[in-house]
């Protein structure tokens, strides 16, 4: 074991590994595989007591390009000028790769990938060059259920199959992966170079260990912190959506070494329900309808059975935009001054028993220990436990929701006007999606802004090398992941995926590729941990 000394005070490194990568998810997994191919001993370490992450929620499309430079052209504009020109050009460069990637792993089982054609959700020069790369059957293993117990809402999808493809990976490379173990603060010599980590267990009992090539940060964003969101965004409440262990650890970690920031702001998400157990931070998101593409709106066919309406009785946005599971939670900013209250927050949901049978109205998906639920078919169940209230008639809605009456009877008016019209005059929303709310009884559901992964954190690199706030790279310290994502303004349908591969095995290339530095008598802690 290594001794370091700083003010008289021990650090000893219980062990070494050649590159160290901080969680389980995508990002982690594709970071771990690449720096042990490049020859690395790698540790994995994993806060939860549970593998994936947010990563078993995703549908598991990995955003692919067939042209790269029509790729960068589309982010260069879905970021707005807000990310470097030499990082978007690496991700674009890496989704024309991508799928050969992904292939490539499939091997290890046997998995069938399929593509399927998919511009980008805006009408961006390039848009049309994005397809989706997807593993949609692992021989001998039809269902979930039994491989990820605690994943709930997903099981339809594929993000849990490509974790699978990743987790098998793992193993060939007979890669360590400790669960339980929370990574808490960085380790850096007298020059500043990152040396390991102190890490504490599932029994409190704290160690450090040492990274002798470099770490990886991919334990993923903050959405789940309370205290982060309140201070980097400005409405309250956002409810997280799939895990409770996002907590930003490896945003503080990085700050603690000087790490510069980037679009903290910027999250993934939209509006929906609270869990039914009071006990249970989680949100339970609204039904994701079919994206469309602005410019071509009569192409958006699925009728969306609600409206939304704020505090008031008023509706303020376009309930379907095109990408609703991004932005819908953009609007509930709002906040009014003049009363020191945000009046869509929450805001509610209306739909009536002519539409109440269509489809489930929320769609719960969790990975998390312990949280589940399964929203009825009918959305009846949700009437019985109190998610969603009914109303016999309008006189009723009102006072459930202590509303004026005629401004509540205004809003549906000219909503239901609006459908017999064909058109959506106040808030743009698309002709195929706009349902009467007419017939009674009437159900309303509160609803708030959900955050399904944030894209903020420090600042990287094209190499994926954390940055400090003088724009130099912190040695031998990368990240991966929805941790720093390169999506600063708007996202890409799949591209967090996309960057967690390709970021992923970028970072775990670059750490292991790294002389190795074996701690010595000389190196010291940055902290007093």
């Amino acid at each position: 074991m290594t001794v370091l000394q700083k003010n008289d005070r021990d650090v000893t490194f219980a062990e070494t590994f050649d590159v160290v990568v901080v969680g389980y998810g995508f990002a982690g997994a594709f970071a771990a595989i690449a720096a042990a191919d490049a020859g690395a001993k790698v540790l994995v370490l994993e806060k939860a007591a549970i593998p994936g992450g947010i990563s078993l929620c995703s549908y598991g499309s990995v955003r692919s390009a067939h042209d790269p430079d029509k790729a960068f052209a589309y982010l260069k504009q879905t970021n707005a000028g807000r990310i470097p020109d030499a990082v978007l050009r690496r991700l674009a460069d890496g989704m024309a790769g991508v799928e050969e990637q992904v292939r490539g792993l499939a091997a290890v089982n046997g998995s069938t990938v399929k593509t399927r054609e998919s511009e980008g959700n805006y009408p961006f020069e390039g848009t049309d060059t994005f397809y989706d790369t997807l593993i949609v059957d692992i021989p001998g293993v039809p269902d979930c259920a039994e491989l990820y117990p605690n994943l709930s809402g997903s099981r339809a999808a594929n993000g849990w199959r490509l974790f699978k493809v990743l987790e098998d990976n793992v193993a060939k490379r007979a890669i360590e992966v400790r669960f339980e173990r929370r990574a808490e603060r960085l380790i850096v010599d007298e020059t500043g170079a990152v040396t390991g980590l102190h890490v504490r267990g599932p029994s409190g009992e704290a160690v450090a260990i040492a990274a002798s090539r470099g770490i990886v940060l991919a334990c993923g964003g903050f959405e789940a912190d309370p205290s982060m969101k309140e201070q980097y965004w400005q409405k309250q409440p956002v409810l997280a959506a799939a895990t409770v262990t996002n907590t930003g650890d490896g945003i503080r970690m990085a700050q603690d070494l000087g790490a510069d920031l980037w679009h903290m702001w910027h999250y993934h998400g939209s509006y929906g329900f609270r869990h039914p157990d009071p006990d249970v931070s989680l949100a339970i998101r609204a039904k994701r309808l079919p994206d469309w593409m602005p410019g071509r709106e009569d192409e958006a066919k699925v009728g969306m059975s609600w409206i939304i309406v704020d505090q008031d009785g008023r509706r303020y946005m376009n309930e379907c935009e095109p990408y609703a599971q991004d932005t819908t939670h953009r609007p509930m900013e709002y906040y009014d001054t003049a009363r020191q209250i945000f009046p869509r927050i929450p805001s509610h949901m209306i739909f009536d028993e002519r539409s109440r049978s269509l489809y489930p109205v929320g769609i719960p998906t969790f990975n998390a220990v312990g949280v589940s639920y399964d929203w009825s078919p009918d959305n009846l169940r949700e009437v019985e436990n109190g998610l969603l209230k009914k109303a016999e008639n309008m006189a009723e809605l009102a006072a459930i929701l202590g509303m004026e009456e005629t401004v509540l009877r205004d809003t549906l008016d000219r909503w239901n006007a609006a459908c017999r019209a064909g058109h959506d005059g106040e808030f743009g929303r698309p002709k195929g999606t706009m349902v009467p709310v007419e017939t009674a009884p009437f159900y309303v559901g509160s609803l708030w802004p959900v955050v399904s992964n944030t894209q903020g954190g420090p600042v990287h690199d094209e190499r994926q090398r954390i940055l400090d706030v003088y724009g130099e790279p912190i040695p031998r310290l990368y990240e991966a992941g929805e941790l720093g994502s390169a999506f600063g303004f708007l996202y890409l349908a799949g591209g967090n995926l996309a960057e967690c591969a390709v970021g992923g095995a970028i970072a775990g290339r670059e750490a292991a590729s790294l002389s190795s530095r074996i701690a010595n008598s000389s190196q010291v802690t940055r902290t007093d941990a």
